[in-house]
Order: structure tokens, then C-alpha cells, then sequence
């Protein structure tokens, strides 16, 4: 089941809408000063935030009616896409580290972006809806039947949970493996591993999110949602069992910024939720193919 040309050119539009709308136009609202500038939500004013929620439900809307008919299924890549550039042309946290050289300030520092991916989730959402205002102003489009039903109310819940929790487990176990650059062995704590390259992150990020996805899809036969709002859980999770302040005081004065007691610490929430949830959708239409391999070309 490959992708035809004019899949191809629908996708590219849909993700072009965002790179054009958020990654390039908006850029000023989160463009830092500094070559070393980090994007970071907290920097972005009131109405920037709200200009930006706006400008995610545009690009939905916009790449909905470009990929159509396949807008529902190809139109939600725009808003993450967009996030993604930010993601790539932003400074990184061992930048944020070395304006915050106490034991003290990276606590305050961690504790603000503990909760920073919910911000970048709603843009997130915003391009969803984007999506969904589209197919309901075109409503002779018929319904998406890639969205999974479940027979009852108690047994639809308890899927989504254990699908969002299993999304984030896996997600994070796969961070720690592919979102590593150097590790250096420490006594105290086992050890520490060095600032991951960008490239090193999204391929990290991308990949683990993407198995997530997959896997949930394949035996829970649960949606992309679910990893993608555990794209926005997974850095509180890991702030909250690895950052503690005897463990900072530690680091500051036994180690230099660009080192960390875990690698999913390294990453910028708004890298962890782009890329998150890009995984997660590619992850999601992977294991459909897969389906459809086993289904089709196995006999």
C-alpha cells in the first residue's frame, strides 16, 4: 500500500500550511534574542498566545481543505509542523541551564516548564479543531471510519487510560535509549548524559513517540490522541521523579549545564509535544498499513 503522488503533494501541502503560518510567520512571537534563545511558552505574551491559537486553527482549517478528502486524516499534521520549525531553530536546555547557574533558579526554572507542554498541546488541539471546523463546513464529507468504537462506556474509558499511560511508559523507556549522546558514569548517580544534538532529539522523539503510537493502535486499537496528549505528560513525569534539589545541587557543583541525570530533561517541552505528536500520527497510519499488510498481502 504505497502512497501515491498526489497523497504525497496533499501531505506536503498540509504541512507546508503550518511551516508557512507558525514555523515562519509567527515566528517573531517566540523568537528569543540571542543566538542561543530558547522557545519557551512563558516568553510568549497574552495576545501573542492568542494570535498563535488563532493562526493553529487557520492552518488546520486551511490544510483540511487542501488534502481533501483526506482532510481529517492529513490536516492535523499542519499545527505540529509548524511547531516543529520553533522546535528545530530554537536554543536548547543546556542554553536555559547556563542562564540558571544555582541549584535554586534551575528549580524554579524546571518547576515553570514542568507544566509548559499543556500550552504547546493547545496549539496542538487549536490545529485539531482547525480540522474539525473544516469537515463540518463541508458536510457532505462522510464520517472518518479510522476512529475506533467501543461497544461500551466503561470499556471506552479504561482503553483511553491504558492507552494514554502505556503511550507515555513507552515513550519514555524508548527516550532514554534513542535521546542519548554522551554517558558518563557517575557514583552517585549511576550517571549523566550530555545534551542530545537537535537531530539526536527529533529523530529521539519522532521514533519513540511513533512506536507508542503504533502500539497502541495495533492491541488497543486506540487513536493517535492518546499518545499525542502523553507527548504533554511525559516531561512533568520525569521532572517530578528525576529533578529533585539535593540532585541539582549536585549537578551544579559536580558537573557543567549541558549534563543531566536523565535525557528526557534535555528535551524543550515544545520539542517533546511537535515531534510528540508527529510521531504519534505517523506511528498511528504506520500500524494501519501494517493491518493492512497482514490482511491483504499475507495471503
Amino acid at each position: 500500500m504505497e502512497l501515491s503522488w498526489l497523497m504525497r503533494l496533499r501531505i506536503a501541502a498540509a504541512v507546508a500550511t503550518g511551516v508557512v503560518l507558525i514555523g515562519i510567520l509567527a515566528w517573531p512571537l517566540a523568537a528569543s534574542p540571542g543566538p542561543f534563545g530558547t522557545v519557551r511558552a512563558g516568553a510568549i505574551s497574552f495576545g501573542g498566545a492568542v494570535i498563535l491559537v488563532i493562526l493553529a486553527l487557520l492552518a488546520g482549517l486551511i490544510a483540511y481543505f487542501l488534502s481533501w478528502p483526506y482532510g481529517r486524516e492529513i490536516g492535523i499534521l499542519a499545527a505540529p509542523s509548524g511547531l516543529a520549525i520553533w522546535a528545530v531553530r530554537s536554543g536548547n536546555m543546556t542554553a536555559l541551564m547556563q542562564l540558571n547557574p544555582t541549584a535554586a533558579q534551575r528549580q524554579a526554572l524546571l518547576t515553570t516548564l514542568k507544566w509548559e507542554p499543556i500550552f504547546w498541546l493547545v496549539i496542538v488541539a487549536a490545529g485539531f479543531a482547525g480540522v474539525l471546523l473544516g469537515q463540518k463546513i463541508q458536510s457532505n464529507l462522510k464520517p472518518d471510519e479510522t476512529q475506533e468504537k467501543s461497544n461500551s462506556q466503561p470499556g471506552k474509558y479504561l482503553n483511553a487510560i491504558i492507552a494514554l499511560v502505556g503511550s507515555g511508559l513507552i515513550a519514555q523507556f524508548c527516550l532514554k535509549i534513542f535521546a542519548q549522546d554522551v554517558r558518563i558514569f557517575d557514583n552517585r548517580l549511576v550517571s549523566v548524559m550530555a545534551q542530545p544534538t537537535v537531530g539526536q532529539i527529533v529523530f529521539a522523539v519522532l521514533v519513540s513517540f511513533g512506536l507508542a503510537a503504533f502500539v497502541v493502535k495495533r492491541f488497543l486499537h486506540a487513536s493517535y490522541i492518546w499518545p499525542t496528549i502523553a507527548s504533554a505528560l511525559v516531561t512533568a513525569f520525569a521532572i517530578s521523579i528525576y529533578v529533585k534539589q539535593d540532585v541539582l545541587q549536585y549537578l551544579v557543583q559536580n558537573w557543567p549545564a549541558a549534563f543531566f541525570s536523565n535525557t528526557v530533561i534535555s528535551i524543550l517541552p515544545v520539542q517533546m509535544v511537535a515531534f510528540g505528536t508527529l510521531g504519534s500520527i505517523i506511528g498511528y497510519w504506520m500500524a494501519v498499513r501494517y493491518d493492512y499488510w497482514r490482511k491483504h498481502e499475507m495471503k
